[in-house]
Order: C-alpha cells, then sequence, then structure tokens
C-alpha cells in the first residue's frame, strides 16, 4: 500500500517558504525601523516614569519639610499667644492695681480736705461764738458796770479794789 498524504496534514511546502521569507522581511523592516523607535520610547517612558518617582519623593520630603516647618510655626504662634495673653492679664492688673491704688490715694486726699475743711469750718464757728459770747459779756459787763458805777463812791471803791488785786513785780 502506498502511503497515501493527506493535504490537510502535510503543510504545503510553498507556502511555508513564502511566509517564513515574509516574516523574515518583517523581522528585518522592523528591526531596522520600528525596535530602535519603540524601544527608544520604552526607554524614555521608563526614564520619565523614574524621573517622576523621584520627583514624587522630593514633593513628598519637601511636603513632610513643610508640614513640620508648619508645625513649628504653629507651636511658636500658640507659645507667643501664651506670652502676650500673659503679659496682657499682668499689665491688665497692673492698670487695676494702679486704678485703686490712685483712687485709695484720691479717696483720702478727699478725706484729709474734708477733715480739714471740718476742723477749719469748726475753728471758724468756735470764733465766731466766742466772739459773739464775748461781745455779750462786754455788753452786759458794760450794763453792769453802768449801773454799779454810777455811784461815785462805789466806783472809787472798786478801782481801789482793782487796784490792790493786780500785783506789781
Amino acid at each position: 500500500m502506498l502511503l497515501e498524504i493527506n493535504p490537510l496534514v502535510l503543510p504545503d511546502i510553498g507556502l511555508v517558504f513564502w511566509n517564513t521569507i515574509a516574516f523574515l522581511l518583517l523581522l528585518i523592516v522592523l528591526g531596522k525601523f520600528a525596535w530602535k523607535p519603540i524601544i527608544k520610547a520604552i526607554n524614555e517612558r521608563e526614564s520619565g516614569i523614574e524621573e517622576a518617582l523621584l520627583k514624587a519623593d522630593k514633593m513628598k520630603a519637601e511636603i513632610t519639610a513643610m508640614q513640620n516647618e508648619n508645625e513649628a510655626l504653629l507651636a511658636k504662634a500658640r507659645e507667643e499667644r501664651a506670652t502676650l495673653i500673659k503679659e496682657a492679664k499682668e499689665a491688665s492688673e497692673k492698670m487695676v492695681a494702679a486704678a485703686k491704688d490712685k483712687a485709695k490715694s484720691e479717696y483720702e486726699r478727699i478725706i484729709a480736705d474734708a477733715q480739714l475743711a471740718i476742723t477749719q469750718q469748726k475753728n471758724a464757728a468756735l470764733t465766731e461764738v466766742k466772739n459773739q459770747v464775748g461781745a455779750l459779756v462786754v455788753e452786759v459787763a458794760e450794763k453792769v458796770l453802768r449801773k454799779e458805777l454810777s455811784n461815785k463812791a462805789d466806783q472809787e471803791s472798786y478801782i481801789q479794789k482793782l487796784a490792790d488785786g493786780v500785783k506789781l513785780n
């Protein structure tokens, strides 16, 4: 029996040959014109990605540094705010104390002035009363003396009595 060759099982040699030639030509054309730009594009893409990653790391470091700087600035601002509040409280306490001291000294001055005025008015009133009493006494004495000294003998005896009462050194 002769072997029968089934055309489906055996490939057509011409077809395989031309396919191989077309494939080799395609490889040569692709190698000459396409592979270099493709590899170049891939390398550029790879270096772009690396640069982007480096930039991202650098930006991340800068952001971290900025956050740390912001936190330090916030802490400093809080500290300054606390200091300002403390200084303001101390200043207000000093102002209140100064106002109290001033009010107290003004109160004491007013009281002293009032007491002085009262003393002066009291002395003036006493002087006025003494003057009035003195005037009344003189007036009464004058009336009494006029009555008693209306008589010449009584007047001479009274003068003698006064003279005896005065001591001469």
